[in-house]
């Protein structure tokens, strides 16, 4: 009734697809429970009358009576309306026949018999009944089961094939006949008790199922496997066609890219925008950072490490940000503890992915509790998370115990949650709580007011999952700070299993159709999920519009601050990713030969080798105006290194959902990822410090390997991480990028670019990079120098001018930390030299002042 079409009809039997994203799975259950129902009915009832009978016949081996017999009361071997017994009368009459009836013999039919006659017509009657309404659902059930060969996995590519149409669906077909002729030669079988009249229909049905098997594989080996591309042409671009539209793929734009190496120092200087914004942090050395130095508490946790964009004094800039939240692992388990004292988590952390400081570690921007923002356009007046990732069990708010809000140096601030999240609980329904948590503390405690509310389904992932189940969810929420709040946005999909032609996405799942139909963001304090329709095109979500209108908002009712930070999920653009991988090729015989067969490229991430991931950048695409924020996956030949192509999802409204594929020459091989990553491994001045780092007790490791098309070239940036080797932070000590044959191996990426692309091409980046002013300011020690105060432009100190005693004592502070960094790093020691380098940061940083 609330179907939207698809207007697409499928190849096979002209039904639109609708029909199969809808109706045809409802149809296969309707019929399976009617199938099992009569099965389930026909057997009882066969065993119900089997029992029955077999308690109503007589006694085996009891003689059986024998009938009770009269004797005529005259000689019966003569008339009896002749001679002397003719009547003279009509009273002598009527009166013979009395005596006639009379005198009779009498033949008794014996009980049993009689109820046994009654059990076999009404028995006959049921099963003939139950038999009829068993071959249609069996005829049924063979009808349906045409469509299934839309989904046939037996061919040279999904769905159905040569054999499929001309063997296996005519079949079906005769099958759907006989079980119509089955059925009424199964009742007038069991009114005439013929049972091979009865059985003759379902043993002949059995013959042809067994027969079409046998034939299908003859025709398979014999007729379509000699000439496949031909037999098959038809169905492998209806293969081609319905899997491209299911996952999308037919929308993505196709741009070839020369990778012709022509960049110049001016190219990159213009294309700032994107040199500003590269990662050199990863997820995982982040998060760690981010738990050992923001917790603050031990019973503080970050979950997980979101990537975003914000305007930082007035530049679009990729970031990294993380929710503190309780782990609830780490707190007392103590009622009141768990569930009315320590209620919420609190403020959260954001850093830049391009800079980190002098030793290597994030750049934060904001950070501490309560959450201190050094950017103008981020700052947080409802830091308070009491729905997250982390939030699992319910708690009770506005009770006479105070909420632990968070720690103020040695002591502990409190707080009462004013917000509209909750049931009230009156004592109905503390009883009822009390039973569904199994507590009688809920019951009874004190604590609790008039003024209490419970909140449940805390976890954001559950709390959508209860409101909308009948959606698929990311399983990576991220978290937002916009309009000085906290909220999450989780991305859902709309999936199916049913769309004709369609490849599944992996050999585990047999979903074949996916779209990221709807973005819900929940608000982190009142607990608020507003679904918001981001694909209006998906004729699966416009359905269920139409039957949840007041839950599915139109996404122009979204927030614009909101807009401003939807994500175009990784998890769907991998699925694209690896179905592109075959997809991409539309020539049905280039398709069927797999002759232009991709992969995923693979890159080395700390000393193993993965295949590479999606990954989120800011970027001025190539003939764009200004840069945006996308993610992008690279490709190389199935089984090679060499690079062809990387597919691109723009995030940004409005271009939000639009692929690009940049496209590489064939003619000529341009490295992968992969070939890189062995390049690097073949650097004697790269391998011979890997080596000193290792002989010296700490770890190095490798990060992600990016890949950036910039105007007509690629380059590929990767960040290398060292940690001690007692379990220190990972810190960021090197830079590598690759461009055209070259490698730059560098402290900074400012510096890594001056080295490819002449001195100043990377000016932009080592301004105010508080790597390169520790690095100075250690060359200037390291040469007996001493570090002095510096002064406003065009002036000279005076010499009579006395340093302040907190200037001088900055200095000497500053001389200090970088003694101890030298003897740190000749000890092998590096979480030491980080912390001694941070410390010199600060000191230089004071100093400028």
């Amino acid at each position: 009734m609330n179907a939207t079409s698809f207007n697409l009809a499928d190849p096979l039997f002209g039904q639109d697809l609708s029909f199969y994203m809808f109706r045809l799975e409802f149809l296969d259950g309707l019929n399976s429970a009617g199938t099992n129902m009569i099965v389930t009915l026909l057997g009882l009832t066969f065993l119900f009358y089997v029992l029955l009978v077999s308690f109503t016949r007589p006694t085996a081996g009891a003689p059986e009576p024998e009938p009770e017999e009269e004797p005529y009361a005259y000689d019966t071997t003569e008339d009896e309306f002749s001679g002397e017994n003719r009547p003279t009368s009509v009273g002598e009459y009527f009166e013979s026949l009395f005596r006639k009836q009379k005198n009779k013999t009498k033949k008794k039919t014996p009980k049993g018999s009689y109820v046994g006659k009654i059990l076999v017509t009404v028995a006959s009657t049921q099963l003939t009944i139950l038999g009829i309404l068993l071959f249609t659902t069996v005829g049924i059930n063979t009808f349906l089961r045409q469509y299934d060969l839309l989904y046939s996995g037996t061919g040279v590519a999904y769905g159905a094939g040569y054999t499929d149409i001309n063997v296996t669906l005519l079949v079906y077909r005769i099958l759907i006949g006989l079980a119509i002729v089955g059925a009424v030669f199964f009742a007038i079988g069991l009114k005439k008790r013929n049972i091979k009249m009865a059985l003759a229909i379902p043993a002949l049905m059995v013959v042809i199922s067994l027969g079409g098997s046998g034939a299908a594989m003859l025709v398979q080996n014999l007729v379509v496997s000699p000439d496949e591309i031909n037999k098959e042409r038809e169905y492998l671009q209806n293969n081609i066609t319905y899997t491209r539209s299911a996952y999308g793929l037919e929308n993505i734009t196709v741009k070839d890219f020369a990778a012709d190496n022509q960049l110049s120092k001016i190219d990159v200087l213009n294309n700032m925008d994107t040199f500003s914004n590269i990662r050199i942090n990863d997820f995982e050395p982040a998060e760690q950072f981010y738990n050992q130095t923001q917790s603050i508490r031990t019973y503080y946790t970050f979950n997980d490490v979101d990537v975003d964009r914000y305007m930082v004094n007035g530049e679009y800039t990729q970031v990294f940000l993380s929710a503190r939240e309780i782990d609830q692992a780490r707190i007392e388990d103590q009622w009141l503890i768990r569930h009315l004292k320590y209620t919420h988590g609190y403020g959260i952390t954001l850093s830049r992915v391009d800079k980190v400081t002098a030793s290597g570690q994030p750049d934060m921007m904001i950070d501490s509790i309560p959450p201190v923002s050094e950017v103008e356009e981020i700052q947080i007046t409802r830091p308070e998370i009491y729905f997250g990732e982390s939030t699992d069990d319910y708690i009770i708010v506005g009770t006479d115990e105070a909420e632990f809000d968070y720690p103020s140096g040695e002591a502990n601030m409190y707080n009462f949650y004013e917000g509209d999240a909750g049931i009230e609980l009156n004592f109905f329904n503390r009883l009822l709580f009390a039973i569904r948590e199994r507590s009688l503390k809920i019951l009874v405690s004190t604590n609790i007011n008039s003024d209490s509310k419970m909140l449940i389904y805390r976890n954001i992932e559950e709390k959508v999952q209860k409101i909308a189940p009948f959606l698929a969810y990311d399983d990576d929420p991220y978290v937002v700070v916009a309009d000085g709040r906290i909220f999450w946005i989780l991305d859902a999909y709309t999936m199916s299993s049913y769309y004709p032609y369609s490849e599944p996405w992996s050999e585990t799942s047999h979903m074949n159709y996916i779209r990221n139909s709807v973005k819900i963001v929940v608000d982190a304090y009142n607990g608020n999920a507003d679904f918001y329709i981001s694909d209006a095109n998906d004729p699966m979500v416009l359905t269920l519009q139409k039957i949840y209108p007041d839950l599915l908002k139109d996404f122009e009712e979204m927030p614009e601050y909101m807009r401003a930070h939807i994500h175009y999920p990784n998890a769907l653009l991998n699925i694209q990713a690896n179905v592109y991988k075959k997809y991409h090729m539309t020539n049905v015989e280039v398709f069927y030969q797999n002759e232009d067969l991709w992969a995923i490229a693979r890159e080395t991430y700390g000393q193993t080798e993965q295949v590479i991931s999606p990954n989120y950048f800011i970027m001025r695409l190539p003939g764009e105006d200004k840069a945006e924020f996308i993610n992008s996956i690279p490709y190389t030949p199935s089984g090679k290194a060499n690079m062809t192509g990387l597919l691109v999802a723009r995030n940004d409204v409005p271009y939000y959902g639009e692929l690009i594929l940049y496209r590489l020459p064939k003619d000529r091989i341009i490295y992968g990822p992969a070939q890189i990553e062995a390049q690097i491994n073949q650097d004697t001045e790269i391998s011979k410090e890997f080596s000193l780092w290792n002989n010296s007790g700490s770890t190095y490791s490798r990060g992600n390997m990016f890949v950036f098309p910039v105007e007509g070239s690629l380059l590929y940036v990767e960040p290398v991480y060292l940690e001690a080797s007692q379990g220190s932070l990972p810190e960021v000590k090197r830079v590598i990028v690759y461009y055209g044959d070259r490698i730059a191996y560098k402290a900074t990426l400012g510096e890594a670019l001056d080295a490819l692309f002449g001195t100043g091409a990377g000016d932009p980046l080592n301004a105010d990079n508080p790597v390169l002013a520790g690095l100075e300011a250690a060359a200037i020690l390291e040469a007996g120098g001493t570090l002095e105060p510096e002064t406003p432009d065009g002036e000279t100190p005076d010499p009579g001018t006395i340093i302040t005693t907190d200037v001088a004592e900055l200095i000497q502070l500053a001389n200090e930390a970088y003694e101890n960094a030298q003897q740190s790093q000749r000890a092998g020691d590096w979480a030491g030299y980080g912390q001694f380098m941070e410390q010199l940061q600060q000191y230089l940083q004071q100093l400028a002042q």
